[in-house]
């Protein structure tokens, strides 16, 4: 295969397939086997065989494949000058008008921070095996600073241990102010920002304590704890507001067609399982397991090889309920940007796994989520052996946390009542179902009237006089207060 015919290949290319590179030594054949990452026409990764060994292989085409290897170049370079560890470079080229290669050493059985992160991040806040995790992407971080440099697109998963050390890739990311001089103060705060927006934010009140780990092994500057946390939430905003534009288009990581006849957005890891239900909506639907049906929405439990998902179809009851419908966006559409929201902010739902809506000539008809399968009890049930004593203790502060989470981002439920919270056994969180009228509120007095409203149609799910109304009455946050001015 050529360059050209990779740069028009789309996002997944016949695998096994063969570049012919050439270097110093001579021509040699490139034998890419499995891919890791794809940006459609632009860059493909992954692994691939190189001369008898494996490599980890960054293929860049399309009219911006010359600045990109360049970039890609560079930073590998420099982290290497810099004495930072990172995988060897072991051949690179380009062809004008073509594409570029870098081919870098293999670290068989890496694994990223990312995914260290993941196998601890449901446990107690901070717990030991957190701060583990944490301090050595701080230590990490800190060599870099002191070095000149930083990683722009900082995340966990740059970040690979390896044989028991630490491993920075992704060098088209890597940007220098002084090379061999520490990084100014104020680039800093503005990469920690980067780092710590992305870990949940209940971690924030630790994020000073946090901090020893990055001073231990770069002190060359005093960072205010009052500058960082605004770097923080800055990005955080960020963050939310770039992630919720993707979950309306075709990306890395959603598959979306959207028309005058149809929208259908799927998360692009579920694609291959959900497209059997996505072609027969409908009449599997009707076969599932029947929570719901009738009226406004039905609700079904769905097994699809073995995997249990759940479809809430929202129906059109009638002309005059379409009249009011068909001009604004689905309610099935509102609970796929809620639940991706909620997903990225660390509060457990059930995960959106695809949105359908039918449509004719752009007016919206029936629409249609598809999240997982939650199993576990809701919370009425859950609690119904302790009207006259403490449920677990466990499971109370699963409740306070859930509670903190929501007044900290501002998000009001609309429906709070028992049946729309559920236990998840395998993340001892309490995860909120039904999110059709949830909303993330700007105005904090508007904010204070829905959540008032959720806090008390929460505890009504219990009668008044019971020890656990009260009980819960005594550990939920009343209503925030509001000064004169949102």
């Amino acid at each position: 295969m050529s360059f050209t015919s990779l740069s028009q290949a789309g996002r997944s290319p016949s695998l096994p397939l063969t570049l012919q590179l050439a270097d110093a030594a001579g021509s040699a054949a490139l034998t890419l086997q499995r891919l890791l990452r794809v940006l459609p026409g632009q860059r493909y990764v992954g692994l691939a065989e190189w001369r008898g060994r494996p490599v980890l292989a960054k293929l860049l085409v399309g009219d911006k494949a010359a600045r990109h290897f360049q970039r890609e170049r560079d930073g590998a370079r420099l982290l290497a000058e810099q004495g930072l560890p990172t995988p060897p470079l072991l051949a690179d080229g380009l062809r004008e008008g073509e594409g570029g290669w870098l081919l870098f050493e293999y670290l068989n059985g890496a694994e990223s921070l990312w995914d260290a992160w993941r196998a601890v991040e449901n446990q107690a806040l901070l717990s030991s095996d957190q701060q583990a995790v944490l301090a050595e992407a701080l230590g990490c971080i800190a060599h870099m600073h002191a070095k000149g440099l930083w990683q722009a697109d900082l995340h966990l998963d740059n970040l690979l241990r390896h044989d028991g050390h630490l491993f920075v890739i992704d060098g088209g990311g890597v940007q220098v102010e002084v090379a061999g001089q520490p990084l100014s103060r104020s680039k800093v705060l503005e990469n920690l920002g980067v780092f710590f927006a992305q870990l949940p934010a209940e971690l924030t009140p630790f994020i000073e304590e946090l901090l020893v780990h990055y001073l231990l092994a770069n002190g060359e500057h005093a960072l205010p704890l009052e500058a960082l946390l605004k770097e923080v939430e800055k990005v955080r905003q960020w963050r939310v507001r770039d992630y919720l534009r993707k979950v309306a288009r075709d990306c890395s990581l959603f598959a979306a067609k959207v028309g005058a006849f149809g929208l259908r957005v799927v998360r692009r890891d579920d694609e291959a399982d959900v497209q059997p239900l996505l072609a027969n909506l409908d009449a599997l639907t009707e076969q599932g397991h029947i929570y719901k049906t009738g009226g406004a929405a039905t609700v079904a439990r769905v097994e699809l090889n073995g995997r249990p998902l759940v479809v809430k179809r929202y129906n059109v009851k009638s002309v005059g309920h379409w009249l009011k419908r068909f001009w604004r966006p689905s309610r099935a559409w509102h609970s796929w940007v809620e639940g991706n929201r909620l997903h990225l902010l660390g509060i457990a739902t059930p995960r959106p796994l695809a949105v359908v809506e039918r449509r004719w000539c752009w007016l919206r008809g029936r629409a249609y989520l598809i999240t997982e399968y939650c199993g576990g009890q809701d919370i009425i049930a859950r609690f119904d052996n302790y009207l006259d004593r403490s449920p677990p203790e466990t499971e109370l502060l699963a409740l306070d946390r859930l509670f903190a989470a929501l007044l900290r981002e501002r998000i009001s439920h609309g429906d709070f009542k028992g049946h729309n919270l559920f236990w998840d056994e395998d993340l001892a969180r309490w995860s909120l179902i039904d999110l059709d009228a949830m909303q993330q509120h700007r105005s904090a007095r508007r904010f204070a009237r829905a959540y008032a409203r959720d806090r008390a149609r929460f505890l009504r799910n219990w009668p008044a006089d019971s020890a656990l109304h009260q009980l819960l009455n005594q550990r939920i946050p009343l209503t925030p207060g509001v000064g004169s001015a949102d």
